[in-house]
């Protein structure tokens, strides 16, 4: 069962991952990139992290996915025509997709694997709440400062669009 969900998820996954590139409309893409992230959290909850699952789709499909589509509809971004791929584009793409095509088959040609680690039992596991707390420490100690800029980052990002949208209504009234 475990093998078929995550034959699943990531076809899920790969699916709406490729219908952010390949989607012209940007609102489209953005909501399949949000798909694309509950994909990855249903992976994430496969591997037993659900903490990591959890925070993927709060933060990154709630908070990030949800600003990018508040600045895309703020500034009404209209889709135009595209310029044609150059050569040298084309080129580097056709030789990172042979690189990535070529470490998945050397992965793949390998034998020896190490297997993954048997869970620990019930009794020597810690407890949920212990590992969260373990989390919440690092997360309010350690990493206060990068969260916080993070935060203000995408603050100054929501006020310079909105001041660029405003430009723009401006311009038009004229």
């Amino acid at each position: 069962m475990a093998n078929a969900l995550f034959y699943l998820f990531s076809f899920f996954t790969l699916i709406t991952a490729v219908g952010v590139v390949v989607n012209k409309n940007t609102v489209n893409a953005a909501l399949c990139l949000l798909l694309s992230l509950v994909g990855v959290a249903g992976l994430f909850a496969l591997l037993d992290a659900y903490l990591l699952a959890a925070l993927l789709v709060l933060v990154y499909a709630g908070a990030v996915v949800a600003l990018f589509l508040f600045i895309v509809m703020l500034l009404d971004v209209q889709g135009g025509v595209r310029a044609p791929f150059q050569r040298t584009t084309a080129v580097a793409g056709t030789v990172g997709l042979a690189v990535l095509v070529a470490g998945l088959a050397a992965l793949a040609g390998r034998s020896g694997l190490a297997s993954t680690p048997a869970p620990a039992t019930a009794a020597g596991a810690a407890p949920v709440g212990a590992v969260l707390k373990h989390y919440a420490e690092m997360l309010f100690t350690t990493y206060l400062l990068p969260v916080q800029v993070v935060g203000f980052l995408l603050l100054i990002a929501m006020q310079g669009v909105i001041v660029l949208s405003r430009k723009f209504a401006a311009e038009d009234a004229k």
